[in-house]
């Protein structure tokens, strides 16, 4: 079992690079807006039942594909390395894929704000997160949120022996997808 975790800022290109490494591995993709979106529908972000329901769903997704035969799975998600319920939540992840003999693999990216920017309109990304598709709020929240949280790592922060930092600026989703794949052999 092998648990792909592609972390970093909004609009970085995570759910597309997932998407893409999905078609050169045997990998499935669950990224972060999957739970996010279905629990909106009843309750408001960030709200008690909101959490709950959101980290219930993720939490038994992880259990079932870590006790499965699948060979892996592939979970994208907006880090704030400021806080430390979040640095909790990955720790938590990693070790359910662990303690089930699973490998993980950290992958996180990096891009220009400019370039987040023109990728939150992208007709892919709003296909797939309804609640990107208000693109003016979106790019508030992902301009504001540079300010209110550290989205990517500081040198030598992150210790796992199987990470990488890609900085996706100028590269293809299908560019990145190959680097990982070969890097991590999947």
């Amino acid at each position: 079992m092998k648990f792909v975790l592609i972390f970093g800022p909004q609009a970085v290109g995570k759910m597309t690079v997932g998407h893409a490494l999905t078609k050169v591995s045997d990998l499935k993709l669950f990224h972060n807006h999957m739970t996010i979106d279905l629990v909106l529908n009843f309750f408001e972000f960030g709200s008690k039942s909101f959490n709950h329901l959101n980290d219930m769903f993720r939490y038994e997704i992880f259990r079932e594909v870590a006790r499965s035969d699948l060979e892996g799975l592939i979970f994208t998600y907006v880090w704030a390395f400021n806080e430390q319920e979040d640095w909790q939540f990955v720790d938590e992840i990693c070790s359910i894929f662990e303690s089930n003999g699973g490998e993980v693999y950290f992958v996180e990216l990096e891009a220009d704000k400019d370039e987040r920017v023109l990728r939150n309109k992208t007709p892919y990304r709003l296909e797939q997160k309804p609640t990107k598709r208000d693109v003016q709020f979106s790019e508030n929240e992902l301009i504001k949120s540079m300010d209110q949280y550290r989205l990517n790592s500081k040198p030598g922060e992150i210790t796992r022996k199987n990470y990488m930092r890609i900085n996706n600026t100028n590269k293809s989703p299908e560019e990145v997808a190959r680097i990982i794949k070969n890097q991590f052999e999947l």
